[in-house]
């Protein structure tokens, strides 16, 4: 019996969705519908557990193309991903109040966008690390030609943390040892790559010749052998190497921040480090195609992924089957049951309390949006997808910094 459900849509596309046990709203299920109908998708749309309403196309896509790609799929936090990694701390290690340890990450670490998420100057570490990286010249052959893409505050954002539904945590395993575990991607410059293409594939579409009507503004597409098809992998690798570094160098300040705090410690010999909104080229079902993950996790024979749950909720270290039908995917999080604006009004200070009284964290009106009860039921979310992952890992957290 297999454990996805296969869709046929009214458009010819095919999708495998697994969602046994998980909530789908309408909303996503249509624009899943759009995406999967569109004639450049090769075999199937993958859907996710974690799946829900996105821009253009749902978060917990995974969308293989050939010879296209849709920008907006991709989204505007390019590279966006996590990164965790264990220790030799146990919880008897850490002091009974955490607070001050919360307030020492967030002075290593800028929490929040604008002003408040840049460094004031580029630490000196972030700022060899950058040089050394390449990225400065990337980043100036992309904006010497597309003159609209500004550079931003790249450099003093490496190693800061964003604001939204990023964060960094300190978590406890099964066996009681301490894990760090972030969850960040391109800052600004990757914002302002992601929304200029967006931009591009729409008047792209409306320029081109042999034109192709889409259900949805948001999934103009650029075609293979277009200079904008070149220029934009170009610039959403430099974006996703950003964010691979940003997470590096963000995880090194956390770490300083515990070293001066806490007791000597070890570090296990492999962090994980994985994106889960990019898009990259991968051999599927007898073709090199695009594979476009919104929202979902690589999760090939062998290969580690992170797997959060909300902010109240625990987390999965896993590692991934190699399942061909999801393309080698997994999902990203547990998923939003209901938007941002719902969640403000359907909960109060009080409850968002009581669901993270086991977490030293911000119980502030403003991390409403991203209370606990937001969330899809973790638990729900893994048994859905059990052919698809392995948990290595169960984590609970006990530190949540929010931007």
């Amino acid at each position: 019996m297999s454990e996805f459900d296969v869709f046929e849509t009214s458009a010819g596309g095919r999708i495998k969705a697994w969602i046994k046990g998980v909530p789908v709203e309408e909303g996503a299920r249509r624009q899943l519908e759009n995406v999967a109908g569109l004639p450049f998708v090769h075999s199937h749309l993958a859907v996710m557990p974690d799946v829900h309403f996105g821009r253009g196309a749902t978060v917990g896509s995974v969308i293989p193309t050939k010879g296209a790609i849709i920008p907006a799929a991709v989204g505007v936090d390019i590279g966006c991903g996590m990164m965790a990694i264990g220790t030799s701390l146990t919880a008897n290690d850490l002091p009974d109040s955490l607070a001050a340890m919360r307030s020492e990450i967030e002075r290593k670490v800028p929490v929040g966008n604008g002003r408040a998420g840049s460094h004031k100057e580029a630490p000196a570490r972030a700022a060899t690390a950058l040089r050394n990286s390449g990225l400065v010249d990337r980043l100036e052959a992309i904006t010497s030609k597309h003159k609209r893409i500004q550079r931003t505050a790249f450099a003093k954002q490496l190693g800061s943390l964003g604001g939204g539904n990023h964060f960094i945590e300190l978590c406890l395993d099964e066996a009681d040892h301490v894990w760090v575990m972030l969850h960040s991607g391109s800052r600004g410059t990757g914002n302002v790559i992601g929304t200029y293409f967006i931009q591009e594939a729409r008047e792209a579409l409306e320029k081109r010749v042999l034109g192709y009507h889409v259900p949805d503004r948001d999934l103009a597409f650029f075609v293979e052998g277009e200079d904008l098809f070149a220029d934009y992998i170009y610039a959403v690798g430099w974006a996703q190497d950003y964010a691979r570094l940003n997470r590096e160098v963000m995880m090194d300040r956390v770490l300083i921040a515990m070293r001066e705090m806490l007791p000597p410690f070890t570090l296990a010999k492999q962090a994980v480090n994985c994106h889960h909104n990019y898009v990259e080229q991968e051999h599927h079902f007898g073709a090199d195609v695009w594979v476009t993950r919104k929202g979902a996790v690589r999760a090939g024979a062998g290969e580690l992924g992170i797997i959060p749950g909300s902010m109240g909720a625990k987390s999965f270290i896993v590692r991934g089957k190699g399942n061909a039908e999801s393309f080698c995917s997994c999902s990203h999080g547990a998923g939003r049951v209901m938007s941002r604006s719902d969640a403000k009004r359907r909960f109060t200070l009080e409850d968002h309390i009581a669901a993270t009284a086991a977490v030293e964290c911000r119980k502030d009106a403003g991390v409403i949006d991203e209370t606990p009860m937001a969330y899809k039921d973790i638990d729900a979310v893994m048994a859905a997808q059990a052919d698809l992952v392995e948990v290595i890992h169960t984590l609970r957290q006990v530190v949540c910094v929010k931007g």
